[in-house]
């Protein structure tokens, strides 16, 4: 396994005093790293086309040869997903989209983790938010947390970030050898 072979991706609704908001995220399988994060005040396309959108500018401002070839970017059925523009954004970038059953939580179970993580760690810890403003402030930094700091047990009780940068490390030192 290595990253950017398997992402998932999903969005949950947040209450706030100006209505409903909507946050959606794209994760690595490999490393469990948010590439990609949005808050938006409407649940359409452009919510989960975005997050894509900064998911492959992440990997790309960090590594001027990646590619998206090869890559399998699996979510749930709902609208957003299997839409036209974001199945068009899917192939225009290389990636191979999976969508699971109807109904069926498990089959995107490390999203549907990562998702109770942030509603745990961060939703359900603060009051009410004020506004989408303020979910977006407060999610950014949430997800700074998560990538550069947050231990998962998953990958050695590492942060995503530095699993990543292990990685990186045990591969450059493979192709000197």
């Amino acid at each position: 396994m290595r990253p950017d072979r398997w992402w998932v991706a999903d969005f949950t609704y947040c209450w706030t005093l100006a209505g409903f908001c909507y946050t959606a995220f794209c994760v690595d399988v490999y490393s469990r790293r948010i590439l990609g994060w949005r808050v938006m005040s409407s649940k359409t396309t452009p919510l989960v086309t975005s997050v894509l959108e900064q998911a492959l500018f992440t990997r790309r401002r960090t590594d001027l040869r990646f590619t998206a070839t090869g890559l399998i970017h699996h979510s749930d059925a709902g609208s957003q997903y299997t839409s036209l523009a974001f199945t068009e954004a899917l192939r225009d970038s290389g990636i191979a989209g999976s969508i699971g059953s109807v109904g069926d939580a498990l089959d995107n179970a490390l999203m549907e983790s990562a998702v109770g993580l942030y509603k745990t760690e961060l939703i359900d810890r603060n009051p009410v938010f004020s506004g989408r403003a303020e979910l977006e402030r407060e999610t950014a930094s949430w997800v700074h947390w998560y990538n550069t700091a947050r231990l998962h047990s998953a990958i050695g009780y590492r942060p995503p970030v530095e699993y990543e940068h292990i990685y990186h490390q045990q591969t450059i030192s493979a192709e000197v050898v």
